[in-house]
């Protein structure tokens, strides 16, 4: 049986964690779950550390000290799977945005229909959003949109974060290389695969803004990939070596 991970990084999610955990475990094919946790003063990691005790071989925690940003805790999961031998990375959000009955489609698109990355698309089949401002809704989309266009690249959520990887995906991509930081990194991660040459798949999925805890999105965010989307335009993309 192929080995699966879902790596959800936390920040003050007491109230969904164990509730996503639970539900990720009772979905069929194995999958298992490493925790991302950077230092929630909400008592997060200790909910975490209770249910280690009732899932020791399926759960697992990084514990970093304090917020360092959700491109650096993806990348500290990626080279955790990659080294224990896990065959599809999955990116997953904690508050239930990201609908866990989704991941054996994107597992799918991957194991059985080719795809190196599978994405989870808002946007791939009209707009798929629920719970969000209109105002957020239409940045996103013509974030998007903006992606698309000045990288070439043919994804229409450029900035999800709903993903399933092979793992040779993230073994050629330099993970020491990868630049950008906070939502960013979703778009740089994905050019980067793009660019390698490897498969990209769109899986269309319904997207719920969370009901519990609050978002993590500044205007600063928003930033960085403006300006590192033109940045990425203009950069050689190598395999590790």
């Amino acid at each position: 049986m192929d080995k699966k991970v879902v790596i959800i990084p936390t920040y003050n999610e007491k109230e969904n964690i164990e509730a996503i955990i639970r539900k990720v475990f009772s979905i069929e094919g194995e999958y298992h779950i490493l925790v991302i946790e950077d230092g929630s003063p909400d008592g997060t990691a200790d909910i975490v550390r209770k249910l280690q005790e009732e899932f020791p071989h399926r759960l697992f925690m990084i514990e970093r000290k304090g917020k360092l940003g959700l491109g650096t805790a993806y990348i500290t999961g990626f080279k955790w799977s990659v080294e224990k031998g896990y065959d599809y990375i999955f990116e997953m959000d904690a508050d239930f945005s990201h609908n866990p009955d989704d991941l054996p489609r994107l597992y799918k698109a991957c194991a059985d229909d080719g795809a190196d990355l599978a994405i989870g698309s808002r946007y791939c089949n009209g707009i798929s959003v629920i719970n969000w401002p209109i105002g957020r809704v239409i940045m996103s989309y013509y974030a998007s949109v903006y992606v698309r266009t000045v990288l070439g690249m043919d994804v229409y959520d450029c900035t999800a974060g709903f993903k399933c990887y092979r793992r040779k995906v993230l073994e050629t991509i330099d993970l020491d290389k990868v630049q950008m930081k906070g939502y960013g990194f979703q778009i740089e991660m994905k050019y980067s695969t793009f660019k390698l040459g490897f498969k990209i798949k769109e899986v269309p999925i319904i997207f719920v803004d969370r009901t519990l805890g609050t978002s993590k999105m500044s205007s600063g965010i928003f930033g960085e990939a403006f300006w590192g989307v033109l940045k990425l335009k203009f950069r050689k993309i190598k395999p590790r070596r």
